[in-house]
């Protein structure tokens, strides 16, 4: 009787080893398929150096589109240039509002974004319609604060700036310097907008945008009447 025990204890052993070996195994295995993914993933790298890498948004030419930092501009060329070797297409954007030209890689074109659709210009008007928020903080926090809204390319943002630095005059008393340059540059860009989407004269979209914002001066017509 005892020595059978002792078999049993064997097979118990050579058990636990087997499954140690298999363990081992499988582990070396894992970590040869480890090993081989930073050699899989350098060669994907080296070729997006020879070509430019592109995003799926497709600008086609006078498309309008916005540029934070400038505003609305126009597609007026898509051009292809060798730099390094490297074959890289961009974009020409007219800024016709400030006389620029922009030149933008496909591959950057994350900066852009496409001019709003008329149920955002309607949302727009909407937020100018609102009062305007005041706030007691020292205006040259303030103004920064504008300037970085001005220059996010978020059309909800640059309309909240009009219509908080809207005093409903054009009486140049009522506004400081600094205050007026913010509120005619977030004004402009706004309306540059809104002429590209709703396809109309500057004259009609100012009536628009002056009615919403309860300015004095709406227009002739509705001053008459």
């Amino acid at each position: 009787m005892p020595k059978k025990k002792k078999i049993k204890k064997k097979v118990k052993n050579n058990k636990k080893v087997k499954i140690i070996k298999t363990k081992l195994k499988s582990v070396s295995k894992n970590q040869e398929k480890n090993n081989t993914i930073p050699g899989q993933e350098e060669k994907p790298e080296i070729k997006k150096i020879k070509k430019q890498p592109t995003e799926k948004r497709i600008y086609n030419l006078k498309d309008f589109v916005v540029y934070p930092k400038h505003g609305v501009g126009k597609i007026v060329a898509i051009e292809k240039a060798n730099i390094g070797e490297i074959d890289i297409q961009f974009y020409k954007i007219l800024v016709e509002k400030e006389k620029l030209t922009l030149t933008v890689p496909i591959n950057q074109q994350s900066k852009l974004r496409p001019i709003s659709s008329i149920n955002q210009i309607n949302k727009c008007i909407s937020i100018l319609k609102t009062k305007p928020k005041i706030k007691r903080t020292m205006w040259s926090r303030r103004a920064q604060e504008y300037d970085q809204k001005i220059n996010s390319g978020k059309i909800y943002e640059l309309a909240e700036v009009v219509k908080d630095l809207n005093k409903n005059t054009d009486i140049i008393a009522d506004q400081s310097y600094s205050e007026r340059q913010l509120f005619e540059k977030a004004y402009e860009r706004l309306k540059s907008e809104f002429e590209a989407v709703l396809k109309t004269n500057p004259e009609e979209v100012q009536k628009k945008m002056d009615k919403a914002l309860g300015r004095m001066n709406i227009s002739e017509s509705e001053n008459k009447e």
